[in-house]
């Protein structure tokens, strides 16, 4: 008997080190590895990734209208609880201020914290991945010359056992590769600007695509459409199931004023994203409407219009 019970706690053991070991948190960069970005970074540049990723959406000060005081603290209702975006001010306490660019590029691109703690993938670091170090660099810089703003978001309200930030890298294991972008060469340079901004820092997935029970996206289900964040309706399907009638130029038309060919306008979410997206110079934007158009039909058909 007492072997048994010495044989189970031993696989007990066992079992608890290899959950730990694999949930460890893994940041993509070290610091010698970073050093070339470190210190480069254009405010200019950083401007674009800043409104093509519409940062502002989740991180601006609630009750404000400055898009630009980032103190966080907007509440994201999920069935997983409440998230409270942070502070990411150029507020040296409360905000990054004080952060190096390699703590923003394994943040934005391994969902991991300064302090080395996994970030919950509310933070949609699953699609910003897939970013550029240059471009990373380019926004914490211009992050950089944006307004201080003190204090801190509140702490997210999440039942157990989601409030076990640790288990995270357990689903990070299951669904989140931690991987660059490479280009396709078999495709243009418009096409693959055009993927880079919608499935990178645009992070149009996130929204667009069904998840599964854990809450992750659906792969192949990409961008075919999904219960809208707050709860409140369906966003629509981005595939040629919906967009098949609407040509390159249309897309681009709601994308800059949010007038859809049919005279509708973009509401809800959308309005936000069109908001920042019109602050994109115009060849970002056909290379977005580009890439949209390219992709075959895909999911159950929608009978919602767009928006």
């Amino acid at each position: 008997m007492k072997k048994i019970v010495f044989g189970l706690a031993a696989f007990a053991t066992a079992g608890v080190v290899f959950a730990l070991a694999i949930s460890t948190p893994k940041p993509r960069y070290s610091v010698e590895q970073w050093r070339a970005f470190e210190s480069s970074g254009d405010a200019a540049a950083g401007r674009r990734i800043f409104f093509a990723g519409g940062c502002d959406s989740c991180h601006a000060s609630p009750g404000q209208p400055d898009r630009l005081r980032l103190g966080g603290g907007l509440e994201l209702k999920t069935p997983f609880g409440s998230f409270f975006p942070p502070n990411i001010s150029s507020d040296r306490t409360d905000g990054v201020g004080a952060w190096r660019n390699v703590d923003l590029a394994n943040a934005m691109l391994s969902g991991v914290s300064p302090r080395g703690e996994h970030y919950y993938p509310a933070f949609p670091y699953t699609s910003y991945q897939r970013m550029t170090p240059g471009d990373v660099a380019d926004l914490i810089t211009f992050l950089r010359t944006l307004p201080a703003v003190q204090g801190k978001a509140p702490a997210h309200q999440l039942p157990f056992p989601f409030s076990i930030r640790r288990a995270v890298g357990l689903w990070k294991q299951l669904f989140f590769y931690n991987a660059a972008f490479p280009p396709d060469p078999t495709q243009s340079a418009e096409w693959n600007l055009g993927r880079y901004l919608v499935d990178g820092p645009g992070h149009c997935g996130e929204c667009h695509t069904p998840r599964n029970v854990l809450g992750a996206m659906q792969p192949g289900l990409y961008l075919t459409g999904a219960p809208a964040p707050d709860r409140k309706g369906k966003t629509p399907n981005l595939t040629g199931a919906v967009l098949a009638d609407w040509t390159k130029a249309d897309i681009v038309e709601a994308l800059t004023s949010g007038f859809t060919p049919a005279g509708d306008v973009l509401g809800a979410g959308m309005t936000g994203v069109v908001r920042n997206l019109a602050q994109l110079p115009q060849s970002d934007r056909e290379a977005i409407a580009a890439y949209l158009k390219s992709l075959p039909p895909r999911g159950a058909p929608v009978t919602a219009k767009l928006p």
